[in-house]
Formats: C-alpha cells, structure tokens, sequence
C-alpha cells in the first residue's frame, strides 16, 4: 500500500496531508506552532488522534518519542558519531538504511521491507511516497518516517547508513 505526504508551503507550523493511492486524505498531521521542542499529531480522516510525536528537549542530541492510540511504540534519536550521522530507532526492532537528506531510504525488521520512503522532485513544497509493506504497521511506519523528517531536517550532513542494535 501507499501514502502520499505533501507538505503544505507557507504554514506556520508544520501541516501535512497525507493521501492514499487513490489521491483521498488519509490522515492529516499538524505540528503545534507555540511548544518547546517540535509536537506533531497525526489524525485520521474522522479527526482522531492515531499517533503523536514529540521532541525531548534538553538532549546534547536530537530525541523524539512516538505514540500510537496513546502508547509509546518508540524512540528516535541521533547517535554521536565522527564520519556520517547515525541515527537509531529504538522499540520496535527496526533497521534504517539509505540517504535521509534526500528522503531515499528503508526501514526492515530482520531483513523484510517495512516500509520504503522517495522524495517526488520538481513539485511545489515537499512531496513523499511512503511504499509499506503490511497494513497493521501503517500508522507505526508513518509516524517513524515523520519522526526521522523532523530530525533530518534539524541535522546537517551526507547520506547515511543507519541501523539499530
């Protein structure tokens, strides 16, 4: 299955609509403008709340927690490193491999495609394509890929080899 993120240009805040194959909204995920750290909530076409993503702040390095129907399913966070930024992603047993900065990469368990992520280039704001594997990891998968944006795009450097321990 696949999702479509477009970003909306000129907001305050982020604000994202997310679409389905079809071109319908899926979800819609809007960041809290007046907040210390970033805050993004992701609701469902019927206004729910399905995932919520928050930055920890007073962290030497970027730290995001995710939350699905209100659990934390996961941390996300950038290792020190010398060379290349690491980043690794902790509680669900996932690896990430690919060029962040570019938004070309994959996240696996155990070898088996999770989800894969390209930039659609020459569109008017910042458009993705989200390539998940199973349906019951849709929500988890599309907050993971929000979550790594919000630290890429605090981050600077190169492409990337990531993986979790």
């Amino acid at each position: 299955m696949k999702l479509y993120i477009k970003e909306k240009v000129f907001t305050w805040g982020d604000q994202f609509t997310v679409k389905d194959e079809l071109g319908n909204d899926k979800y819609f995920v809007e960041g809290e403008i007046f907040s210390w750290g970033k805050k993004l909530h992701v609701y469902d076409i019927h206004h729910q709340e399905v995932a919520f993503i928050k930055q920890e702040i007073w962290t030497l390095l970027p730290r995001y927690h995710v939350f699905c129907d209100g659990q934390h399913v996961a941390e996300i966070k950038k290792e020190f490193s010398f060379i290349f930024p690491r980043y690794s992603i902790e509680g669900l047993g996932w690896q990430i491999e690919g060029q962040f900065l570019a938004h070309d990469y994959e996240i696996t368990q155990n070898g088996s495609k999770i989800v894969s992520i390209t930039k659609e280039w020459m569109t008017w704001g910042d458009s993705y394509e989200l390539d998940i594997t199973n349906k019951k990891d849709e929500i988890v998968a599309l907050a993971v890929v929000l979550t790594i944006d919000c630290v890429t795009e605090a981050s600077s450097g190169a492409s990337v080899t990531v993986s979790n321990n």
